[in-house]
């Protein structure tokens, strides 16, 4: 191996347990690494996953475990993210893939608790008018229906409160999937999430869900996508080994962009580590023909509602054919 090719290798692989004397700074607008012991580091990322950041600072590119890393900042107009809006949902091209720990703190809040006097489940805000995707199963038969939300606040910090006016806009019950409107109690803004603009999945990705299992509120679990398509009843999910258990039903499943690659909706009882999730192109669909599928109050059975047709009972050749012809 050339002494060149082993010093650009060398450059590569440095360790984030590297001392720096003084903090780091490059020339002009630059990105900055901010490590747990508050050094700053000045350069442009050129790389960054949810595990390592890498770090050009001219003769030399850092790459730091994001472990070691307390925040990253982009300079400003180098992150070229281009939101697209769709109906009552966005998609976003050109995201940064983060640390589930760093999307808790940007897209945590868009996660929230529905709760119904029969049990309680978990949804996501879609959209900064307060649009939000539930399971099915969560609200199904019932019209009283409350939300918890977290507000981010100037410290960083998160308002717990309640909603009690809840609209229930749509269900699928054949997806398993209910559209609900919340109206932000200070007249702002909701912190929402993108959803995945293609799916794109593969075995062995990582992933992570935020819900509120068993009512333990905002809990966070990591796995990867154990299968991209597992069918049950003509209908594919996302099998994955995040931890799902009741709670979390409605809740997102994200991937480490922090967009919406899922809705969390069951788990096997008696199995570890299989739980499933609706993909984001069922969500997608049914949010675009929401008005097919609209609830009304009056007439709780609104909208199209597909039956499974009734068992077949004889399985010899209809009499019709049942002739000297052969056939």
């Amino acid at each position: 191996m050339s002494t060149q090719l082993s010093m650009t290798l060398a450059a590569l692989v440095m360790c984030s347990a590297f001392t720096f004397a003084d903090d780091v700074k490059a020339p002009g607008p630059a990105d900055v690494v901010i490590l747990k012991s508050g050094r700053r580091i000045e350069g442009d990322v050129v790389k960054r996953s949810d595990r390592r950041v890498w770090l050009d600072v001219g003769p030399d590119v850092l790459v730091f475990e994001m472990t070691d890393v307390a925040e990253v900042q982009n300079a400003e107009g180098v992150s070229q993210i281009k939101r697209t809006e769709d109906s009552l949902f966005s998609t976003s091209e050109n995201l940064p893939e983060l640390s589930p720990r760093e999307h808790a703190k940007i897209i945590g809040p868009a996660v929230i608790k529905v709760s119904t006097p029969a049990g309680l489940g978990s949804g996501v805000i879609i959209s900064p008018e307060g649009y939000a995707i539930t399971n099915a199963h969560v609200v199904q038969g019932e019209t009283n229906l409350r939300t918890t939300i977290w507000l981010p606040q100037a410290d960083g910090t998160l308002k717990r409160m309640e909603i009690e006016d809840v609209e229930l806009v749509a269900v699928n019950n054949q997806i398993d999937l209910a559209l609900i409107h919340i109206k932000h109690p200070e007249g702002k803004s909701f912190s929402f999430a993108p959803v995945v603009m293609r799916d794109g999945l593969e075995i062995g990705q990582p992933v992570f869900a935020i819900g509120n299992p068993l009512g333990l509120e905002r809990t966070m679990t990591q796995g990867v996508v154990s299968t991209t398509s597992r069918n049950f009843e003509g209908l594919t999910y996302i099998q994955t080994d995040t931890a799902i258990n009741p709670g979390n039903s409605g809740g997102p499943l994200f991937n480490t962009r922090g967009e919406v690659i899922g809705i969390t909706n069951m788990g096997i009882r008696g199995g570890e580590s299989l739980g499933f999730a609706i993909p984001a192109r069922y969500v997608k669909d049914f949010v675009r023909n929401r008005e097919a599928f609209a609830f009304d109050r009056n007439n709780p059975n609104s909208g199209n509602n597909y039956l499974k047709p009734p068992p077949r009972k004889d399985f010899d050749a209809p009499p019709q054919v049942k002739d000297a012809s052969g056939g």
